[in-house]
């Protein structure tokens, strides 16, 4: 009787405080709060840039992109971007997304219809382009040292290349047509290749050097979100907006595996070095880490329970897992304990 009254306690404790993962791994999440961030922030793209050691976190409304330390969460912020005033509980406008390029940092602005390129030694904006549509995601592509933003609503892909300048002044240089798209980005740097979705449930593949899709393929969603790659092993990963992931083989687009979790995922992130994918789901207020074989194969190690509305993960490749927490405004810090899944 003894043994089950301790058995019914942590068993309570557990959902009681909705912080510790199934499965073998626990972990409280360590809260950072972000400058500006306490009426909710609507997060939309996270990244971690390896050089920095630091997440880079657009701030939306607040008009800050946080510069985010995994070790000691201390939070830094670039300011000068556009600010919103109430939290909607939706994507936010002002800055949300950005990432890394030749010791750049560029972020785009919604409000502005910008793109900016910032300075992380001295967290000050040091050049700004207009864009020709409304911005999603943005990626620096090192294959070819070009600036790519994705413009869903003109259903294409806006390229800019870099000056010699220093700083360097970001120039319009063509476009990439996606029809029905594109949602999310992701690079494949020896391969020449990125990889994007359409809505209705396609991945594409876009050949870098030619900015032209090569290639198209159902990726088994009802729709289509977040992407991920290990393109050493070959593996491309789809986020499905009904809580599922698909594998799919990056060469061909061959279906591998798919696996169910959670509800209302949007950005997923993969650690090519545990080989864990992480996904997200905001409606139901939770993180799942899934192991990915050699050959593709998902199967789920745990669960973490975030909160409401949590629809973006980045991890920092060392087993730190960011999650965002829109509604409070701040993000929530995991430990990833889970073993290798190499």
């Amino acid at each position: 009787m003894r043994a089950f009254a301790g058995i019914l306690a942590t068993v309570i404790a557990g959902f009681l405080f909705g912080i510790r993962a199934s499965g073998g791994s626990s972990s409280q999440p360590t809260a950072i709060d972000l400058p500006g961030g306490s009426a909710g922030i609507g997060f939309d793209d996270l990244r971690f840039v390896p050089f920095l050691k630091r997440f880079l976190a657009p701030a939306g409304r607040t008009g800050n992109l946080a510069l985010v330390d995994p070790a000691s969460h201390a939070v830094t912020v670039v300011p000068g971007f556009a600010a919103k005033g109430a939290f909607s509980g939706g994507h936010d406008d002002g800055v949300t997304s950005a990432d890394e390029g030749k010791g750049w940092i560029f972020a785009t602005d919604r409000t502005s219809g910008q793109l900016a390129v910032v300075d992380p030694r001295t967290l000050r904006i040091v050049s700004r382009a207009k864009l020709s549509g409304p911005p999603d995601y943005v990626r620096f592509v090192e294959l070819a040292g070009e600036v790519w933003v994705t413009q869903p609503d003109k259903e294409r892909i806006e390229i800019f290349r870099l000056s010699e300048s220093n700083p360097p002044e970001i120039v319009h240089q063509a476009f990439v047509s996606v029809p029905g798209g594109p949602e999310s980005l992701v690079l494949g740097e020896k391969g020449g290749r990125a990889y994007t979705h359409l809505w209705n449930g396609k991945t594409v593949a876009i050949d870098v050097k030619k900015r032209a899709i090569s290639a198209s393929w159902d990726n088994g969603c009802k729709g289509s979100r977040g992407i991920a790659l290990d393109e050493p092993r070959g593996l491309l990963f789809a986020g499905c907006a009904e809580g599922r992931a698909v594998a799919l083989d990056a060469p061909t687009g061959r279906p591998l595996s798919s696996l169910s979790a959670g509800g209302g995922v949007d950005i997923i992130d993969y650690d090519p070095k545990l080989a864990h994918l992480y996904l997200p789901g905001g409606k139901s207020a939770t993180m799942a880490v899934l192991a990915v074989s050699a050959k593709g194969k998902l199967s789920l190690l745990g669960t973490f329970q975030t909160a409401q509305g949590s629809h973006c993960v980045a991890t920092d490749f060392a087993g730190n897992v960011l999650v965002c927490d829109p509604q409070k405004g701040r993000l929530l810090l995991f430990q990833d304990g889970y073993p290798s899944s190499r």
